[in-house]
């Protein structure tokens, strides 16, 4: 943490500054480190926001890190990433090597959603705001969550599928247990699923997650899915773009893909390209755009000693997380346009390997 020594060296001067930084809205939670921080943020330093990463080997948070760094350098400050690839304690061992350096603010992307408690704790010692991206931390004083109504994704996936394949067997291709998301979208899926399942339109053959969200344990999960029900499966439910893609690998080899509807989330730009040629029916697009620089905000106005206006708050299983949660859109071969109008990915790119007479008018 940046030390201040200079500054503070005197009770007077110390008196002036607290002063001053009434009249400026500065909030303080009587933190000593905090008011420290917060002092500092005003009086001219460069802010510098933590960002430790789950992975960055998924072209979704590839979009993400963009995103948010351009966003906090265009409000003054600058952004230190790591990235964990997948491994808890080396997320742990960059987090704290971030806290060392200084970051005013740390933005956390959980790999696992009990284990990064730590992270949380050890940058409060610090005093240090810790900011929950996209998925939650479990069980630790966490200072704020920004992400998605990740209970509606799970259901947009549900219905989009049951649409489709009203009656007859459904596979539940889950995401990484570890993961706090994994565990909303499951609940939003089942919101849909189960009621249908006690009248006795569908059942529910297979329910797993699938490790780390690899698409290689999805296709196990697939394969077993379909070996233990004869291929008799009307429908898939996977929790995001890569358990889908393993699980329509899984379907190809039995001549089904395209055949069986199939939901995703995060609209990889596999996956609408799968869109786009028929074999997966959805993808629940959640605009990075509108996350991450809502992010970037509250990350600086955090460093300032701001304020942050939420509405809502989300349990963590220690405390009520004041919170953020944005809007989720689904995404199916007819609206594929909001993509191209928001940039996020581009005609030519998704149809690819579509015949160019097929291609939508623009």
């Amino acid at each position: 943490m940046r030390k201040y020594g200079n500054v503070l060296r005197s009770s007077l001067v110390a008196l002036l500054l607290v002063s001053s930084l009434a009249g400026c809205g500065v909030v303080s939670n009587g933190d000593d480190k905090n008011t420290e921080k917060a002092v500092n943020a005003k009086a001219g330093d460069k802010i510098v926001i933590g960002m430790s990463m789950d992975t960055l080997k998924e072209e979704r948070w590839q979009k993400d890190r963009d995103i948010f760094t351009a966003k906090i350098e265009e409000l003054g400050g600058e952004v230190k990433v790591l990235a964990a690839n997948g491994d808890d304690a080396t997320q742990l061992s960059q987090a704290e090597q971030l806290i060392s350096q200084g970051v005013d603010v740390l933005v956390v992307i959980a790999h696992n959603a009990e284990a990064t408690a730590t992270i949380v704790e050890k940058a409060h010692k610090e005093g240090i705001k810790v900011i929950a991206y996209d998925r939650m931390i479990n069980n630790a004083e966490v200072d704020y969550y920004i992400s998605f109504d990740n209970v509606r994704v799970g259901e947009l996936q549900a219905q989009a599928v049951i649409d489709q394949a009203p009656k007859g067997n459904i596979a539940y291709i889950g995401g990484a247990d570890t993961d706090n998301n994994a565990h909303m979208f499951k609940e939003g899926a089942m919101n849909i699923l189960k009621p249908l399942e006690e009248k006795g339109d569908i059942k529910i053959v297979y329910d797993q997650f699938s490790k780390d969200w690899k698409p290689e344990e999805a296709l196990k999960n697939m394969e077993n899915a379909l070996t233990a029900n004869n291929n008799d499966i009307q429908g898939v439910v996977a929790a995001n773009d890569g358990t889908a893609g393993g699980s329509i690998q899984a379907l190809t080899a039995q001549g089904m893909a395209g055949k069986i509807p199939v939901s995703g989330q995060d609209a990889d730009l596999a996956a609408v390209q799968r869109i786009a040629e028929g074999t997966q029916l959805m993808t629940v697009y959640k605009p990075i755009n509108a996350i991450a620089t809502k992010a970037a905000e509250m990350s600086m106005a955090a460093a300032k000693g701001e304020a942050i206006a939420t509405e809502k708050t989300v349990n963590n299983g220690k405390i009520d997380v004041p919170s953020i949660l944005l809007d989720p859109i689904p995404v199916n071969k007819d609206n594929l346009d909001v993509l191209f109008k928001d940039n996020f990915h581009k005609l030519e790119d998704v149809y690819k390997n579509v015949p160019k007479d097929q291609w939508p008018k623009q």
